[in-house]
């Protein structure tokens, strides 16, 4: 499923991405709002989280997450948007709660990270 077809499918709005990724395919996904949690992923793309400030975006950058969606009507500020931007992240927003957003992606067969 891709980028945009994930924002679609949770109604969330686009903040920032280019075309190219938001055409990126995506299988896996990772939930949380402890950012420790974060920081000891692997590898996956995109996190689901209900914590919304610029600690979010730094931790992304440094776990190497490129993909930020957030759920429970977050809204993401300029200073967010705009360093999301630098680090070349893409940003949605989601009025679902992260049980509601997780479940339509498990559905539609994004598989959890573990």
């Amino acid at each position: 499923m891709t980028v945009k077809e994930i924002a679609q499918l949770l109604e969330a709005k686009i903040l920032c991405g280019t075309e190219e990724q938001l055409s990126q395919d995506i299988t896996t996904a990772f939930a949380s709002d402890l950012m420790s949690d974060v920081l000891t992923l692997k590898q996956t793309p995109m996190l689901i989280t209900g914590l919304c400030n610029v600690q979010t975006i730094r931790t992304c950058e440094m776990a190497g997450l490129e993909i930020i969606i957030f759920v429970r009507k977050k809204k993401a500020t300029e200073e967010m948007m705009e360093l999301a931007a630098d680090n070349d992240m893409v940003l949605l927003e989601s009025d679902y709660s992260m049980f509601k957003a997780c479940g339509l992606m498990y559905e539609n067969n994004i598989k959890p990270l573990f």
